[in-house]
């Protein structure tokens, strides 16, 4: 995967050390960080409390002399995308604001950004006027007013529709990529309607064959043939920011699609088989509030308190249980303007305002345990770490903890019976004895939660 840079930055980030907003032993830490976190100079120098993204913005306007636009409070003309893919908008971090006569003023994260302006005129056929915006608000308007159906289609959830079968779709007398960017429409909506949350791909003699799982359990929803089945991967691939020419090596890339005017989002991962490539997709759910989860005041409040010191809070439950959704409500909860928040995620599912969410990669060398080396340079007050499972994680976990941080972590138990035992092992024991909340998933319907004095009789 390229690594994410702003030509604006680069050219002008010496004038950062002239104008005395930054040293230069900061200038080069920042530039160690962009280069760990796969992100730019300037992203490094905001998440990590060096500068304001709104200093950054107002030193870039004053040096290049291009109006700087808050986009907070912005409705961009929705005339104006069809300019602009919505590809190419999340690709250059480029939104349409408007269109006098032949010139289209767009807002830009990067408008030095000369390959992308020739682009952008290439395919909209008229002059560009560039003014800069946060990438952070341009990401953020993208996602709430592109219409993604310039990835998957809109699904509309009709009433009566529990007899819907994706394969009438796929036998339309029909051809071309839009057939099969319709056919992924129709799957993605009967996985929806079916309420699954993963579907595989998986290669056989016959073709593609489309599984549902659910609890546990597989179903066999039909095959797409195999003349399709070379089409159909690179489009997903491509709809899923995945590299469509590389298949020998695994990809996690992410999918975006709108299902009654609420976008959802779904990992999608590949990976080689001696058959072919198995494509795995799992489907997330906006979070929802936690009281909405967690029902029960008393438990809501273990939990909260629980995040406002250090310790370990530990969410439990079987596989698809829900641990991340809650994780992600409990992070919406949090008073984030007061604390650094952070979460080292394999894909961030969605983005959580006032905090810092990093993606791992390991097309560039940047995995859990790099992430954890230097992720305590950041100084958070409170961190999530997705699925730890190996020991020298676990004694990670517990270094957090000795350093006054709270940490959000998961971890998978079928039942309580199940927890008990996995935690009994001697590998654990230092780290069973500082978690300070456990959450346990029965069932969407049975959530429970345990602070640390009730936790040790359960543990016993």
């Amino acid at each position: 995967m390229e690594a994410i840079n702003n030509k604006t930055l680069e050219k002008l980030k010496y004038e950062l050390v002239r104008d005395g907003i930054v040293s230069f032993e900061i200038l080069e830490k920042a530039e160690e960080l962009a280069n760990v976190q796969n992100t730019n100079i300037g992203q490094a120098l905001i998440t990590s409390g060096i500068l304001s993204e709104d200093t950054l913005l107002k030193f870039l306007e004053s040096k290049l002399h291009i109006p700087y636009v808050n986009l907070e409070d912005y409705t961009p003309d929705s005339k104006c995308f069809q300019y602009i893919s919505f590809a190419d908008a999340r690709r250059y971090r480029i939104i349409p604001l408007f269109k006098i006569e032949e010139v289209l003023t767009v807002a830009m994260a990067d408008p030095l950004d000369l390959f992308a302006i020739d682009k952008i005129i290439e395919t909209a056929e008229c002059s560009i006027e560039p003014v800069i915006a946060s990438e952070t608000s341009i990401m953020k308007k993208i996602d709430e007013y592109y219409k993604v159906a310039d990835t998957v289609d809109d699904i509309v959830l009709q009433e009566g529709i529990e007899d819907f079968d994706w394969t009438e779709e796929l036998h339309r007398e029909d051809s071309g990529e839009e057939h099969i960017q319709r056919v992924i429409r129709a799957i993605l909506k009967q996985a929806i309607i079916e309420d699954i949350h993963e579907l595989n791909f998986e290669q056989t003699e016959d073709g593609l064959k489309v599984v549902f799982r659910q609890s546990g359990e597989i179903f066999d929803k039909g095959t797409i043939p195999q003349i399709l089945n070379s089409a159909f991967v690179s489009k997903l691939k491509v709809l899923s920011n995945l590299d469509p020419s590389v298949c020998e090596i695994p990809q996690l890339g992410k999918l975006c699609f709108k299902v009654d005017n609420t976008i959802l989002i779904a990992s999608v991962s590949s990976f080689p088989t001696i058959m072919g490539e198995r494509i795995s997709l799992k489907i997330y759910k906006p979070p929802k509030t936690l009281d909405k989860i967690l029902t029960d005041e008393k438990q809501k409040n273990i939990l909260l308190q629980a995040a406002e010191k250090p310790g370990i809070i530990l969410v439990c439950g079987s596989p698809l249980s829900g641990k991340t959704h809650i994780i992600y409500s409990l992070l919406m909860e949090i008073d984030n303007r007061s604390k650094n928040v952070m979460t080292i995620e394999s894909i961030a599912k969605y983005e959580l305002k006032y905090v810092h969410q990093c993606e791992l990669n390991e097309n560039i060398g940047f995995n859990i345990d790099k992430a954890l080396r230097f992720v305590e340079f950041q100084q958070p007050d409170l961190i999530y770490l997705e699925g730890i499972k190996t020991r020298e994680a676990f004694e990670f976990l517990s270094e957090l903890y000795y350093n006054d941080k709270t940490v959000i972590t998961e971890f998978m138990a079928n039942n309580m019976t199940d927890l008990r035992q996995k935690l009994s092992f001697e590998d654990f024991q230092s780290f069973k004895n500082l978690i300070s909340c456990l959450v346990f998933i029965h069932s969407r319907d049975s959530i429970e939660v345990f602070d640390k004095e009730t936790l040790k009789k359960y543990l016993a």
